[in-house]
């Protein structure tokens, strides 16, 4: 955090200025709000492609927030937890995830700043979430029928990887997604309909709870590939609505 104040103060000379309707909403907030004008059907359409998304976000994190269920029991349980004849608990693997964040952010930003006017809409960004949570299952799935079908631990590489993966669709989805809506919403209105945003991500943190009792019943690989074919249709679903969203999205990328 500090390191992150530091950047904020180093990087001031970047930020834009307010607009002056900007200023008005923040210095008299409640006048604002009563002068304001109703929302226009563009206003409401722009809300409805953040609803659509919002959806695709449940389901993202649905997936992703198993690694504190499903995925942390398959460390412990089905992972082998020895590298070099040295041992490590389970938990520690809940730390691959962030090391890829701090490792992988910067070179996809790099990425979408070289792709220039090539850079994927934020629909198409989200799409890649999905299909990089997709493959991290369908990777995590071999693994899980191997100890099935074996009976015996397997690398913690395949976790490593998977987990790599899932770095690379929230890397795609999450920053995507706030900022779509900063974008897409009505400036008085761009508070809370964050705070709806950020509801998916408590949605799927609950729905990820609700698969991972499945276990009670079903074997790993049963579980990822649920896991699996969701995300995967849910990425498929997404690819096909790409250009209908962008044109309900107006000028916003």
């Amino acid at each position: 955090m500090v390191f992150g104040v530091i950047q904020y103060v180093a990087g001031k000379k970047y930020l834009v200025p307010a607009e002056p309707e900007e200023r008005v909403l923040e210095e008299k907030p409640q006048a604002a709000a009563a002068a304001a004008p109703p929302l226009t059907r563009g206003d409401w359409t722009r809300l409805f492609v953040i609803f659509i998304l919002f959806c695709f976000s449940v389901i993202f994190w649905a997936g992703y927030e198993q690694a504190g269920t499903s995925l942390t029991l398959f460390a412990d349980r089905a992972t082998r937890l020895t590298v070099l004849n040295w041992q490590f608990p389970s938990t520690w693997f809940q730390s691959v995830a962030p090391a890829c964040v701090f490792i992988f952010a910067p070179l996809f930003a790099l990425l979408w700043v070289r792709l220039g006017r090539r850079d994927p809409s934020s629909p198409m960004k989200m799409m890649f979430g999905l299909a990089f949570l997709s493959l991290s299952y369908i990777l995590i799935f071999q693994a899980a029928k191997f100890f099935e079908a074996a009976g015996m631990r397997v690398s913690p590489w395949w976790l490593v990887g998977m987990y790599a993966l899932q770095t690379f669709g929230e890397i795609c989805l999450y920053p995507t997604g706030m900022s779509m809506v900063t974008k897409l919403a009505p400036l008085r209105f761009v508070g809370v309909i964050m705070g709806i945003w950020f509801l998916s991500i408590a949605i799927g943190n609950k729905v990820a709870g609700w698969v991972a009792g499945f276990l009670k019943d079903m074997a790993f690989s049963q579980v990822f590939w649920i896991a699996f074919v969701t995300s995967g249709i849910a990425a498929l679903l997404l690819l096909v609505l790409v250009k209908p969203i962008r044109k309900l999205m107006g000028d916003v990328k």
